[in-house]
């Protein structure tokens, strides 16, 4: 099974891609994660990807799909999350295609929904293990008092991201909506759309999108 998981920045896509890894044996796809294994791995396409970083240019979309390509012609496991990937209508059109053309399909498509006041209330207040990407909040998940990691074990590796603020976070919510939101109503006109709330107790949220995938 092949999915996409929509949202804005700090919506649980990340904990709920891993959750989907561990328990369905899925392989995440994040543009991000994908570009810095490519720069490093030696290959054509990771020298092409290390020279445009080098150079301080955007990958282009060419890049990604090739990128994307190479993962589907592998191990495919249980499916593939993508996460991150597409942000615009182009790109969904180009990894629309990538799919039948690797006689793959694209089984679901699911909006984190989230408000937006809140969202930025729960990112502030956000940390991040830096050993394993475990997720904690002061508020709904605070750091252990041993401050050891209850997912990997690591001690005192807690840090904030320096543009989890509420100024920086408004931008990146403007340009998730300005960029990405169009999406929403392509997939829905294609019927591929389902919506789960995103800032519900991780658990319920995870049953939620159990829901979509068993359907």
């Amino acid at each position: 099974m092949n999915i996409i998981l929509l949202g804005p920045p700090g919506a649980g896509k990340g904990t709920q891609a891993r959750h989907l890894v561990e328990t369905r044996n899925m392989v995440q796809l994040s543009t991000g994660d994908m570009l810095r294994e490519a720069k490093d791995s030696g290959t054509e396409m990771g020298k092409m990807v290390a020279d445009v970083m080098a150079r301080g240019d955007l990958v282009t979309d060419e890049i990604v799909i090739g990128l994307i390509r190479e993962k589907l012609e592998g191990d495919t496991k249980g499916g593939f999350i993508f996460d991150g990937f597409p942000r615009t209508l182009e790109q969904a059109d180009a990894l629309g295609k990538l799919m039948a053309e690797e006689g793959q399909t694209l089984d679901a498509v699911i909006e984190m929904r989230v408000n937006d006041e809140a969202l930025v209330q729960r990112i502030t207040a956000r940390s991040t293990c830096g050993a394993c990407g475990e997720v904690y909040n002061d508020v709904t998940k605070p750091i252990p008092a041993d401050r050891k990691c209850t997912n990997c074990g690591a001690e005192d590796q807690f840090t904030r991201r320096a543009d989890d603020n509420e100024e920086s976070l408004k931008t990146r919510l403007m340009a998730y909506y300005k960029q990405t939101s169009p999406l929403i109503g392509y997939y829905y006109a294609k019927d591929m759309l389902s919506r789960v709330d995103g800032l519900g107790e991780i658990d319920a949220v995870q049953d939620e999108i159990a829901g979509v995938l068993d359907t």
